[in-house]
């Protein structure tokens, strides 16, 4: 596979107009954020920030990202379906910005959203079997493909907006994962996934000096959920679409520290009895911060993961599954060395305060009487 020299000159455009474009709009969006009273107040131990900062930046990527890929990429049905659906979506986040909206609503809202890219060809047809020894190559879903791409939008806009936690957390990690999608992309030479994601990398860079700390803005929901649903739908078009064995795990890595840091939320709450939409502070970030990290130094950890996996997916997409593997390892090898020299205090504590936290735990339980109306302490913790 080469790189078509045309095509990156088209994408370095892309990405500069969009960089420029977003840049440009955040002042204006900041001062329609305090206009209309989207401004995000520190009101419980979750947020991280300590003084009142506008949100709605979102929407300055969402612009950034709009003119760019209006100039430079082929509006074709499928991306029709995708930008409409986006425009719901940003909508949706700009008045949940301003006035929170129910859980519920926004769910309901979000499927039909997930719905307009699928009415227009936009569809996760089959997957890839993981089972080697199979002699089936793939799953036709049939039936179930409906479900399982909005299962897939829906999961992912709502993943990369429960990460949003710290400064140019959600933001960075987003352009990470494009970064990926548009290496992949062009190493494919598929044009249009290709100038979609330079748009999206070039729009999220933008923001970025307002956005990493100590943030001057948010991007709140409707950058966050946008964000989640430009990548979800996109490697639908992308990364689903490539025929061979490695696409199952592909935008699987590409995607993962959204994915799992969801799924373990979900998990952890229902584990509680909880519901699990119902928020808390046991995100991977708010762990590295209970660690002793900074923020700046949380976010360049979870930063340093998403590239390690998503530099798996480029070569497990180029060389096969067994270099990706043994690529993966190296790097999380290098990624534990490195955390222990430019960290050492902070995961030295951490892991301590793990362990004692553990041990007393333990203690508590095995000296706590059996009392049959006893119940409900943990879940206060």
């Amino acid at each position: 596979m080469e790189f078509e020299y045309p095509l990156i000159g088209t994408v370095l455009l892309s990405v500069a107009a969009a960089l420029i474009v977003s840049f440009l709009m955040t002042p204006p969006v900041k001062a329609f954020a305090y206009k209309v009273g989207a401004i995000d107040v520190p009101k419980d131990n979750r947020r991280m920030h300590k003084v009142p900062i506008p949100r709605l930046g979102g929407l300055a990527i969402f612009i950034g990202f709009m003119v760019s890929t209006l100039l430079f990429n082929e509006i074709d049905m499928q991306m029709r379906g995708i930008l409409l659906g986006s425009v719901i979506i940003v909508l949706l986040g700009v008045v949940d910005d301003i006035k929170p909206l129910p859980a519920m609503l926004k769910f309901v809202v979000q499927i039909i959203a997930s719905l307009i890219p699928i009415s227009h060809g936009v569809v996760i047809q089959a997957l890839s079997n993981p089972n080697v020894f199979s002699g089936n190559a793939y799953w036709v879903l049939g039936g179930l493909s409906l479900p399982i791409t909005i299962l897939w939008i829906v999961g992912i806009t709502n993943a990369v907006n429960l990460i949003d936690g710290l400064d140019g957390l959600a933001n960075g990690v987003s352009a990470i994962c494009a970064t990926t999608m548009l290496i992949i992309a062009l190493l494919v030479a598929d044009a249009g996934v290709a100038l979609t994601m330079a748009a999206l990398v070039g729009a999220c860079i933008g923001f970025m000096p307002y956005n990493t700390n100590p943030a001057k803005m948010f991007m709140g929901d409707t950058g966050a959920t946008f964000l989640g649903f430009i990548l979800a739908t996109m490697s639908i078009q992308g990364l689903f679409k490539f025929y061979a064995l490695i696409s199952f795990a592909v935008p699987f890595l590409i995607l993962g520290l959204p994915i799992f840091d969801t799924a373990f939320a979900m998990i952890r709450r229902i584990a509680k009895g909880q519901s699990p939409m119902k928020p808390d502070r046991s995100h991977v970030h708010h762990r590295l911060i209970d660690m002793g990290l900074n923020q700046k130094q949380a976010v360049a950890t979870l930063y340093c993961i998403s590239a390690i996996l998503g530099m798996s997916a480029v070569v497990l997409t180029t060389s096969g599954e067994l270099k990706a593997m043994v690529f993966f390892v190296a790097l999380c090898v290098v990624a534990i060395v490195a955390a222990r020299v430019v960290f050492p205090k902070e995961v030295q504590e951490g892991l301590r305060e793990e362990m004692a936290g553990l041990m007393d735990h333990n203690h508590h339980k095995s000296d706590e009487p059996a009392d049959p109306e006893k119940g409900g302490e943990e879940e206060g913790q």
